[in-house]
């Protein structure tokens, strides 16, 4: 114990030293992390070190493979042990306009060039993952996105911008006018992640979505969960009144197949009906019983 007050205070200083060096020290290690991670996401988009699948969504009706989703994933490294930890750096950076104006010109350049080897009916519709902030940003001009699209051979009618529903829109006022511009020349827009608790009423109800993307927590299971039953049933009533379609994502099992198929979603998603490959390969409805 401590006999004199000098000594109290000797060992306060001293403690609150420590705790600020320490402070010091981590607030270091956490720049020193972010700067070798921002050098990583440069290389990443000069040297176009992207692995691009593109994952089948199914007609659930007819079986014919309607679309794919561009899915951009990074090599694994020291600095991004995983694709989760990897696009949640690039949401917090101020890289996120720069970066998902890459990945939109990756991915287009990538789906018209694997599309040509594949045997495909029809012309398949492509989702883009779009931030919806990149969207409201001055710097994106849908002009150029049309000119690569010419370049490419892409109409626009068969782009969706697949606006992800945990990035939460705030002004549905402004986003709606913006989202009208874009429809104005063909694009489509489906909401991701709905029924993820997040945004999800409202933003249905200002956006108007052409689809409506069905979180994989509402179908894993559904056969057996009351609760997601009647959730889903509520937003495929709501989707017959305003004209909108519903793909399920996340389906792994016959059961939620045959319960999906029969309470009018419209198409599907996941690995049950075909697995994102860098190649473009048509889905497969798997045979089970009505």
């Amino acid at each position: 114990m401590y006999s004199q007050p000098s000594e109290i205070f000797s060992a306060i200083e001293k403690s609150n030293l420590y705790t600020y060096l320490k402070g010091l020290n981590n607030r270091g290690r956490k720049e020193f992390l972010y700067y070798k991670r921002l050098k990583e996401l440069h290389k990443i988009m000069k040297r176009n070190d992207l692995d691009t699948f593109f994952q089948p969504i199914l007609d659930l009706n007819t079986g014919e493979t309607m679309a794919f989703e561009a899915l951009n994933r990074p090599a694994v490294t020291n600095v991004f042990p995983n694709t989760e930890e990897f696009y949640e750096f690039v949401g917090q950076s101020n890289q996120v306009f720069l970066f998902e104006c890459f990945c939109r010109n990756l991915s287009l350049k990538r789906f018209i060039s694997r599309l040509k080897g594949a045997v495909m009916q029809g012309n398949p519709l492509i989702f883009l993952n779009i931030h919806p902030n990149v969207l409201l940003d001055s710097h994106y001009h849908s002009g150029e996105t049309l000119q690569l699209l010419a370049e490419l051979g892409i109409e626009p009618q068969q782009v969706v911008f697949e606006l992800t529903e945990r990035s939460a829109v705030t002004d549905f006022t402004l986003f709606e006018k913006v989202l009208s511009n874009y429809r104005s020349q063909g694009f489509r827009i489906a909401i991701d992640d709905v029924g993820s608790g997040y945004n999800s009423l409202k933003t249905l109800i200002y956006l108007k979505p052409e689809f409506i993307k069905l979180d994989r927590s509402l179908i894993q299971t559904i056969d057996q969960n009351l609760e997601q039953q009647q959730l889903v049933t509520l937003i495929v009533e709501y989707a017959k009144q305003s004209a909108t379609e519903i793909i399920a994502e996340g389906i792994e099992r016959i059961e939620e197949l045959a319960f999906i198929s029969e309470h009018g979603v419209h198409y599907g998603q996941g690995y049950a009906l075909g697995r994102p490959f860098e190649e473009i390969k048509p889905g497969k409805i798997p045979a089970y019983s009505r």
